[in-house]
């Protein structure tokens, strides 16, 4: 049971992180944070249409590719995987602007990670609910959304460490080798 819920939330982090800065090539340490300080720290990659996911504390590795409509979520240690259709309308990115954004209001400049940074609160609609969160992007990295929060505390998301530059090919290949497993809760056809 355990495991199913972290592929599942794996499958959410891919969804969210699909389409980020399509345009920029990096690779950064992404710090999730809940209420009462849990966090989560992963290494991200992307290229073009590609995103790579690690979870430190799981041990798997989670790759999207827009450009097959596929994402593959890896189990190192068992040497499997399994494999799921990219579903383009859930895109949940976080963009200059956030879906579903209602307002945008500038409330100040800061520095997160040695980036000068644009916040701002943002309120949105999240299915029937209205929603606050604050936005930093990076001014310097095209305005980047570097940090998202809650404006309530119950969590953040932000990148550190980031890292410009290209990215290998290989990062963002199937895994050859490895056992190709059915996805819980899917039926096999």
């Amino acid at each position: 049971m355990k495991k199913r819920l972290f592929i599942l939330a794996a499958m959410l982090v891919a969804l969210v992180f699909y389409g980020t800065a399509l345009a920029l090539e990096f690779s950064a340490n992404m710090v999730n944070t809940s209420k009462g300080g849990k966090g989560m720290t992963s290494k991200v990659y992307m290229k073009d249409k590609k995103f790579r996911w690690e979870s430190m504390k799981q041990d798997t590795i989670t790759i999207s590719r827009q450009d097959l409509m596929k994402t593959w979520i890896i189990m190192p240690k068992q040497k499997s995987y399994m494999e799921m259709t990219l579903d383009p309308s859930k895109d949940q990115a976080p963009r200059e602007k956030m879906k579903g954004e209602i307002s945008r209001k500038l409330i100040g400049s800061d520095t997160v990670d040695g980036h000068p940074t644009k916040k701002y609160e943002i309120t949105y609609k999240d299915g029937q609910k209205q929603m606050k969160s604050y936005q930093w992007l990076a001014t310097d990295l095209a305005n980047f959304p570097i940090k998202s929060a809650a404006v309530d505390g119950s969590w953040s998301m932000e990148y550190r460490n980031i890292k410009m530059g290209g990215q290998a090919d290989s990062l963002f290949e199937a895994p050859k080798g490895y056992k190709k497993m059915a996805m819980p809760g899917v039926p096999r056809r």
